[in-house]
């Protein structure tokens, strides 16, 4: 079998095993214990429900393994964060003081080697000169910010970094599309 690690948000709800079953319509095998402390999980990334009383997939697990994989939250912590910025989310903390502000997982790009802003400045010339003109540039992938910058104006901040609040923070918000 192959190892996997895996990090997902849940809503919970304390549940017997018995209870569980009883909830599902199901009897319990006989080999099983119907007073087992644990929860019913029910899964917030996706799959398809399997009762009409929950919006996403629900399963039961053991007090003791979900204790181990879980902890209450209020948001995403940054693990999380990162990961929904890998599959093209916009997140935000709850907690930032500037409103409207959230990052974006930037991927990279090539820019012709010799950019022009206008006709006087020449963006890349020195790093032209360096790798030779005929070389693209290409830029790594990156975090960019949505924010305000200090004239109020909104802009793009490329190449934002977590401070270490951020990234020890479970405040951590997808923020969905206009």
């Amino acid at each position: 079998m192959q190892r996997c690690i895996g990090t997902k948000m849940v809503n919970s709800s304390p549940m017997s095993r018995a209870e569980y079953n009883a909830f599902r319509g199901w009897q319990i095998p006989a080999n099983e214990n119907g007073t087992d402390d644990g929860y019913l999980v029910e899964y917030l990334d996706g799959g398809a429900p399997n009762t009409s009383h929950y919006a996403g997939h629900v399963s039961w697990s053991p007090k003791a393994q979900f204790d181990a994989a879980y902890r209450p939250t209020s948001g995403m912590n940054f693990g999380l964060a990162l990961e929904a910025l890998k599959q093209g989310q916009r997140v935000a903390r709850a907690g930032w003081n500037g409103k409207g502000m959230w990052v974006v997982y930037m991927s990279g790009m090539d820019l012709p080697p010799f950019n022009t802003q206008g006709t006087d400045r020449k963006v890349n010339d020195r790093t032209a000169k360096w790798i030779g003109e005929d070389q693209p540039l290409h830029t790594l992938p990156y975090i960019a910010m949505w924010t305000t910058d200090a004239t109020g104006r909104r802009a793009w901040l490329p190449g934002w970094l977590a401070s270490q609040s951020d990234m020890l923070s479970d405040d951590w918000l997808i923020i969905d599309a206009p």
